[in-house]
């Protein structure tokens, strides 16, 4: 089930004893909870609403709750937050969860209760007996990270909504700034709307004023400098991460991680992987992979993996004290430039 398809649900007055809200997609995240919230009065949320996070409290406080009939109101909602049983992951806790009491829940809810699992997750374990179980018996809303098709059309729905229009470089440059993220895009739009306010057009301009760019964003300005060999812009826009004090072990990690991450796409493209597929296996925004492939078109693996173990390089110096690391980063630049390898 789709953001939409619950709130046309939850408007006819539908709802499932037991929802699982899977995915990481905070905005889509934080709609579903304003959507659970807006069917109850003030009134309401005092008495009939609960919300417990089962990093801290054990489930069965939960299930207490959301067995316990609605006071004065048609319906309870319970949310659950950060169930971590529910993956693979090893977490260490104090917390013993009931979760056979879990299980027995989910065989018999109460039908007065909404529960409401927020799993920010991009996967469960689905090994898991409980997972099994949950996934059987919830309804299931999708809140996973969305693609580059999917958020334009979901920004320009939204604008449209708000009778705003946004030119077609503003948007791409709005993806560019954000990485294509949707809740990124979403935090940053009240500042655009207000902009457009008497224009009712967001500009290429104001984009560029008004979202502001991250170290990472700025970090990645320097990988096509850096594959051009160009040493001087190189060397200007590092040296002006420093003055924004940015630390030089954090600007060779993201430069790092860049370069990995256009090694693996170079490599998994020619063994013939789709976008869509390499945003799946390497578990990366599709925006950063439709970039990637841009930049990749015209280097070789050769290029790609001389400069991802240059910067490997500098980072281990850094983090074993064998120089100073604006100076390993000036080397490896030169060296870099210098090198025949095509």
């Amino acid at each position: 089930m789709k953001t939409e398809q619950l709130k046309t649900a939850l408007n006819r007055g539908t709802f499932a004893p037991v929802y699982l809200v899977l995915g990481q997609e905070s905005a889509l995240i934080e709609e579903v909870r304003a959507l659970f919230k807006a069917t109850l009065s003030t009134e309401e949320m005092t008495m009939n609403f609960a919300s417990y996070d089962l990093a801290q409290t054990e489930v069965a406080r939960a299930l207490e709750d959301a067995e316990s009939a609605p006071f004065f109101g048609e319906r309870r909602i319970v949310f659950m937050q950060n169930p971590f049983f529910l993956t693979g992951e090893k977490v260490k806790t104090k917390l013993d969860h009931d979760l056979k009491g879990f299980q027995a829940y989910l065989e018999q809810p109460q039908p007065t209760t909404a529960l409401v699992i927020f799993a920010p997750y991009a996967k469960l374990d689905e090994r898991k007996k409980i997972v099994k179980q949950l996934k059987k018996m919830a309804t299931v809303i999708d809140v996973q990270k969305i693609n580059e098709r999917q958020v334009q059309q979901l920004v320009t729905a939204q604008l449209q909504s708000e009778q705003v229009t946004i030119e077609p470089t503003a948007m791409t440059l709005l993806l560019s700034k954000t990485n294509g993220d949707y809740s990124q895009i979403m935090a940053e739009l009240p500042k655009l709307l207000l902009y457009a306010q008497q224009s009712r057009v967001i500009t290429e301009a104001a984009v560029s004023a008004l979202v502001a760019s991250s170290i990472e964003d700025n970090v990645f300005e320097l990988v096509p400098l850096v594959l051009q060999k160009k040493v001087g812009p190189v060397l200007e826009m590092y040296h002006d991460l420093l003055l924004q004090k940015e630390e030089p072990l954090k600007i060779n990690a993201i430069l790092l991680g860049q370069f990995r991450l256009l090694l693996q796409v170079k490599i998994l493209f020619e063994k013939g992987y789709s976008q869509g597929n390499l945003a799946s296996v390497l578990k990366i925004h599709p925006y950063r992979i439709k970039l990637a492939l841009q930049q990749i078109r015209h280097f070789s693996k050769a290029m790609l993996a001389q400069a991802y173990l240059g910067l490997e390089g500098i980072e281990e110096k850094i983090k074993t004290g064998q120089g100073e690391a604006t100076l390993l980063f000036e080397l490896f630049m030169l060296q870099f430039a210098t090198d025949d390898v095509a």
